[in-house]
C-alpha cells in the first residue's frame, strides 16, 4: 500500500471531511504518526498532549496581548494537528478502544472551554466594554458547540445512509451506558466513570439542541444512492462548521490580532449558515420522504 493509499484508508469519507483537515491538518498528523508509528507512543497519549497544547493556547489567551494572541494561536494550530493524529495512530496500529474515543471528546470539549475562558479574561476582560465582549465571547462558545453538534449529527446520519450501518449515535451512546453500568458495580475505575459520565452528559445536551431531544434516532428508512446524491453538496456545505474550520479562523485571527473578527464571525456568519442549512435541510428531508424511527 503506497503512502497517498494508506493516508486516504484513515479517512472517515472525502464527502464528510472539513476542508482545512484534508489539505492541512491531516496530511500533518499523518507525517507525525509515521514517524512514531514504531515507538511506544499511545492514541491516549496523543490525546492528552493535544489537549495540554489547547489548554496552554487557552492560557495564553487570558495575558490578553498581541504576542499571547500569537502564542495562543501556534498553540492551537499544535492542538489541531496533533488531534488528528490519535485516531489515526489507533487505525494504524489496531490498538484503539472505547476509552480512548471517549477521552478524545473529553479532551476537544475541554480544550474549547479552554479557549473561551482564556478569551474572556485577556480579551474581553481588558477592553473599555468587558461586559458586552464577555456576552459576546459566551454567545460564541455557545454558538460553536451549537454549529459543531449540528455537524456531528448529520455527518453521522449522512454516513449511517449511505453506508447502510446501524446508527452510531445510537450504538455509541448504549454502548458507552453498558460500559459505565458496568463500572458502577466495580472498585476504583473513577477515571473511566468521570470520562463517561462526562461525554454522555454532553451528548444528551447536545442532541437536545441540535437534534431536538435527548434520544437519538434510528437511521432513516431512505434510499441510500438517493440520499447520498440529493445530498452530498449539503453535507459539504455542513462541514464549514465544523471545528477545524472554526480553529483555524481563531488561529488566523490571533495571529491578525482581531479576535472581535473571529468572535463576530463565530455569532454571525456561523449562525446564519447554521440557519440557512438547516432549512435546506429539512426540505431536502422532506422531499426524500424520510420516516425516522425514535
Amino acid at each position: 500500500m503506497s503512502m497517498l493509499q494508506e493516508y486516504k484508508s484513515g479517512l472517515k469519507s472525502v464527502a464528510v471531511e472539513e476542508l482545512f483537515d484534508l489539505v492541512f491538518y491531516r496530511p500533518l498528523a499523518f507525517i507525525l504518526v509515521k514517524l512514531i508509528c514504531n515507538t511506544s507512543v499511545t492514541p491516549n497519549q496523543l490525546t492528552i498532549l493535544s489537549m495540554f497544547f489547547g489548554l496552554f493556547g487557552g492560557a495564553s489567551y487570558a495575558f490578553g496581548t498581541p504576542p499571547a494572541y500569537v502564542a495562543g494561536g501556534v498553540f492551537y494550530l499544535l492542538y489541531n494537528i496533533v488531534d488528528c493524529s490519535d485516531g489515526q495512530l489507533a487505525r494504524l496500529k489496531h490498538n484503539g478502544t472505547p476509552i480512548g474515543r471517549v477521552l478524545d471528546g473529553v479532551a476537544d470539549y475541554v480544550v474549547s472551554i479552554a479557549a473561551y475562558v482564556g478569551i474572556g479574561i485577556g480579551y474581553a476582560g481588558s477592553s473599555e466594554h468587558p461586559v458586552l465582549l464577555w456576552c459576546l465571547t459566551a454567545a460564541a462558545g455557545f454558538s460553536n458547540a451549537t454549529q459543531s453538534g449540528l455537524l456531528d449529527f448529520y455527518r453521522a446520519r449522512y454516513l449511517d445512509i449511505t453506508l447502510e450501518r446501524i446508527s452510531i449515535l445510537v450504538d455509541e451512546q448504549r454502548t458507552f451506558e453498558s460500559e459505565y453500568a458496568a463500572l458502577k458495580n466495580q472498585k476504583g475505575h473513577f477515571f473511566e466513570r468521570a470520562l463517561i459520565w462526562i461525554y454522555l452528559t454532553y451528548s444528551v445536551l447536545q442532541r437536545r439542541v441540535t437534534a431536538g431531544g435527548g434520544t437519538p434516532r434510528v437511521t432513516a428508512k431512505v434510499d441510500p444512492a438517493a440520499y447520498e446524491r440529493e445530498n452530498r453538496t449539503l453535507i459539504c456545505w455542513w462541514t464549514f462548521l465544523g471545528p477545524t474550520t472554526q480553529w483555524t479562523l481563531l488561529i488566523v485571527c490571533s495571529w491578525l490580532n482581531r479576535l472581535d473578527i473571529y468572535l463576530w464571525g463565530i455569532v454571525g456568519l456561523g449562525n446564519l449558515l447554521a440557519v440557512i442549512l438547516s432549512v435546506a435541510q429539512r426540505r431536502k428531508d422532506r422531499s426524500l420522504n424520510m420516516q425516522e424511527a425514535r
